[in-house]
């Protein structure tokens, strides 16, 4: 007997995708502000990268765990350029609240499905998107109060490098 739906299998398949283009997402933006001199931004979003990374493989761990097969498919190169420092901040913003939205979406299925183990599973999603979203937007109104001032824009780089 299978411990979790088809329909919810196909779905996490999705979510994982959606992890890796993430991550894809993120080092774009990393290769962005390395390339515009601000080497601290970029560390920062090259983690973001690897956290997008680990967010996938505890779907794939998961979906292992309940005899599910993990279909891997194509994932789209980011086709964002941006005009300034500020738009991949912006880009973040918007991207956390999607990704948060698809969680949302696992979750109301598995509710649906009466599947408990699932959204056992998910909340520990729904709370680092929760993190996840905080982040980037705290990061957005940092630059957005210190990135017209060099000395601050480069202090708050300083301070992203250090990200571990």
């Amino acid at each position: 007997m299978a411990k979790i739906s088809k329909k919810m299998a196909k779905a996490i398949n999705e979510q994982i995708i959606a992890e890796l283009e993430s991550s894809y997402i993120y080092l774009n933006i990393a290769n962005y502000y390395v390339e515009n001199g601000l080497a601290g931004f970029g560390a920062w979003f090259k983690k973001q990268a690897e956290e997008e990374v680990e967010h996938a493989e505890k779907f794939i761990d998961y979906l292992h765990s309940n005899g599910e097969k993990v279909v891997l498919t194509e994932i789209a190169a980011p086709k964002d350029k941006f005009k300034d420092d500020r738009a991949p901040l912006v880009k973040q913003v918007e991207h956390e609240e999607f990704v948060t939205s698809l969680i949302y979406k696992l979750m109301d299925l598995a509710i649906a499905d009466k599947d408990y183990r699932t959204q056992e599973m998910l909340r520990w999603f729904i709370s680092e998107q929760a993190e996840e979203e905080e982040h980037s937007h705290e990061l957005l109104e940092k630059y957005d109060r210190y990135g017209k001032d060099l000395t601050a824009l480069m202090h708050l780089d300083r301070e992203l490098a250090q990200r571990k």
